[in-house]
């Protein structure tokens, strides 16, 4: 055998096991890249198709919204304890067209009310000539309460 063959052969016999150990790595690192590439296509896919449809509802009753926190909402404000009737206005012909001035003490707002309006949970029912009649709606239910004006003093 000559020299360079078998230094040839040699080179082979040491080659091969290092070309069989380097194989399966560049496979693997292959397949990982591949897999990978996989599964940024199916992702990509996946995350395109996906469309999420949230259910709206909204509320067309009348009164108070009940899916409204009663915290942050302001419809339970002014509470009937609030309110003081400062004066009534009475229409004898047409009730209707009377008018109570009230006045809330926390806050000092006014409040001039006609029959059928709505201050918070409170419904004006009746306006007579020395009270108003409000329709409290609280938690379902429904109850009458009477404001009345203070009794008039009579000077000597």
């Amino acid at each position: 055998m000559s020299a360079p063959l078998a230094l040839g052969l040699a080179a082979l016999c040491v080659a091969a096991p290092l070309a069989a150990q380097a194989k399966p790595q560049a496979r693997a690192k292959s397949d990982s890249a591949a897999s990978a590439a996989k599964d940024t296509a199916a992702r990509s896919d996946s995350a395109g198709s996906i469309v999420l449809v949230r259910e709206v509802y909204s509320y067309e009753g009348g009164g108070r919204d009940p899916f409204l926190s009663l915290l942050k909402s302001g419809d339970i404000r002014p509470l009937l304890s609030d309110l003081r009737l400062v004066g009534i206005y009475y229409d004898s012909r047409y009730p209707a067209r009377s008018v109570a001035v009230l006045r809330d003490v926390t806050n000092s707002k006014i409040y001039r009310v006609k029959p059928a309006e709505i201050i918070g949970r409170l419904k004006v029912t009746t306006i007579r000539p020395r009270e108003i009649v409000f329709t409290v709606q609280e938690f379902g239910f429904e109850r009458q309460e009477t404001l009345s004006l203070a009794k008039q003093e009579v000077s000597p």
